[in-house]
């Protein structure tokens, strides 16, 4: 059964090509243009794995089409934007984006990323990972203290499982940025820097669980098992 992608592009020329590369890459492609079909009709998502959202779209802009999306689909998606401001790139992966692509890209490029996404979905951790008081499930994206549980976005499971594999070592930015998100950039470490505030805050109910900024060179975190 072919992978169903829903595409949302109103660039009539590009959305067109768009669909055909991606017909022709083996996936099952449905095209709109405008956002507003989507919230009308939002039963619609249940029947897509994948979402491509171009970010300047008629009437509501990618990001708060992706907020839509969020209330009532955990289906994973990715940004697409003439954009390459730092500000957009964040915001998108703030919002719990799965990736980010600026236009204009390669098809080959854009296939192999969303493959990445793909696999990484239907090929979960299954684990239970012990930090400190906590029970971290990457499979789940839930991260458990006592009775409470936090729902993590991919990006901050991903980055916890990779801290929590690296107790008590010195893990260096650009390793950490180019397993996450494949490059090694000035706003993706920013993006980071946000990920790492946030993950201390959601374990800060153990104050045996200690994260240290490593100046120059990367991030230390230690907690019991």
């Amino acid at each position: 059964m072919k992978t169903k992608i829903l595409l949302v592009e109103d660039d009539a020329d590009l959305g067109m090509v768009l669909q055909q590369y991606l017909e022709f890459s083996d996936f099952e492609v449905n095209w709109i243009s405008n956002p507003e079909f989507i919230i009308n009709n939002k039963k619609i998502i249940q029947d897509y794995q994948l979402a491509i959202l171009d970010v300047m779209l008629p009437f509501m802009d990618g990001f708060e089409l992706s907020k839509e999306i969020r209330k009532t689909s955990d289906i994973p998606f990715l940004f697409l934007t003439a954009k390459g401001q730092s500000i957009d790139k964040i915001l998108g992966l703030k919002l719990g984006a799965d990736d980010y692509i600026t236009k204009p890209c390669e098809p080959e490029e854009l296939i192999l990323r969303i493959k990445n996404i793909l696999k990484r979905q239907q090929n979960p951790q299954t684990e239970i990972v012990k930090i400190g008081n906590y029970s971290f499930i990457p499979s789940q994206f839930q991260l458990k203290f006592e009775s409470e549980t936090i729902q993590l976005t991919e990006k901050e499971s991903e980055l916890l499982l990779l801290l929590s594999r690296n107790n008590q070592k010195i893990i260096n930015r650009k390793e950490i940025l180019e397993s996450l998100w494949g490059e090694n950039d000035y706003f993706l470490g920013r993006s980071l820097d946000v990920f790492m505030t946030r993950l201390r805050k959601y374990l800060q109910k153990d104050d045996r669980i200690k994260f240290e900024s490593v100046r120059g060179i990367g991030f230390k975190v230690e907690f019991p098992l």
